[in-house]
């Protein structure tokens, strides 16, 4: 798909990933509507993009795992631009680490913002789309939707449910007008990453030194160049680290020996942070 004229929705669009999906996308030619929970970042994001583009975003503030604010984020996009033609569902949260702390709210929580979410944006798009002229949904997951987040358990189950529901989007509406991807970074220069460093658990640090060791940090931008190449070619599973593919496929070539190398690594981490 080209973007070029098409209307968007980005969630979590206002600091890193989603800034700078929004940012690039406009610079193709699209139109935007910037969501997050942080009103003043979007509204941020919103102003530099018009400042380049004049009149080609506008935001809204809100809980974007809400269905009434979905609801309002494609009324705003219908009424400013014509059409939703494309939804990036990339607002996510870290969410507590470990498993035994972790309680019914907690869970909730990040299965709300991570997982349900996309599901709620993708009922109130897909029958639109199906019976129109198509859309696109685009799924930020996580490489730790495929290979697993040492340290997190709410973070990693989501994640993969995430890549679940992007495969099954696609297979179900993939011959119906509706595209879907899903993106799947490992590091990237975000707040989400540094939250993790400043941890005072050492669960919390172990977690975000896995990402950073296991291979280079990007940046927000660099990940939405690779977004939009995705997007031109249609691909469903965008992976801005190429050696997560490798690791994936390890993965599902021998299961055991992969589980058994994540706990190795997982001791090594670990024994890094008590080291230090």
């Amino acid at each position: 798909m080209q973007v070029a004229g098409k209307t968007a929705i980005v969630t979590g669009g206002g600091n890193g990933i989603g800034a700078a999906i929004a940012t690039a996308l406009a610079g193709a030619g699209a139109r935007l509507v910037v969501a997050d929970l942080d009103a003043e970042a979007a509204q941020s994001v919103t102003a530099a993009i018009n400042a380049e583009h004049p009149r080609a975003a506008v935001h809204q503030g809100g809980d974007v795992a809400d269905a009434e604010v979905i609801a309002s984020l494609i009324e705003l996009a219908e009424t400013q631009f014509g059409s939703v033609d494309m939804y990036f569902a990339n607002a996510g949260i870290a969410g507590p680490v470990g498993f035994e702390e972790l309680t019914e709210a907690d869970w909730d929580g990040v299965i709300d913002v991570n997982l349900r979410a996309h599901i709620r944006a993708a009922t109130q798009l897909v029958p639109r789309w199906t019976v129109g002229s198509g859309g696109y949904f685009v799924s930020t997951a996580s490489a730790a939707g495929l290979l697993t987040q040492i340290g997190s358990a709410g973070y990693s189950v989501t994640k993969h449910a995430a890549v679940g529901f992007a495969e099954w989007l696609s297979v179900t509406y993939g011959d119906r007008g509706v595209k879907v991807s899903c993106l799947c970074p490992m590091g990237v220069d975000t707040q989400l990453l540094s939250a993790g460093f400043d941890a005072d658990d050492r669960l919390g640090r172990t977690a975000a030194r896995a990402v950073t060791t296991a291979g280079d940090v990007l940046t927000p931008q660099r990940v939405a160049e690779v977004v939009l190449e995705a997007i031109a070619d249609e691909k469903f599973l965008i992976l801005p680290h190429p050696q997560v593919l490798e690791m994936y496929q390890h993965k599902g070539s021998d299961y055991d020996r992969w589980l058994s190398g994540m706990r190795r690594y997982q001791a090594s981490l670990l024994a890094a942070d008590n080291a230090d």
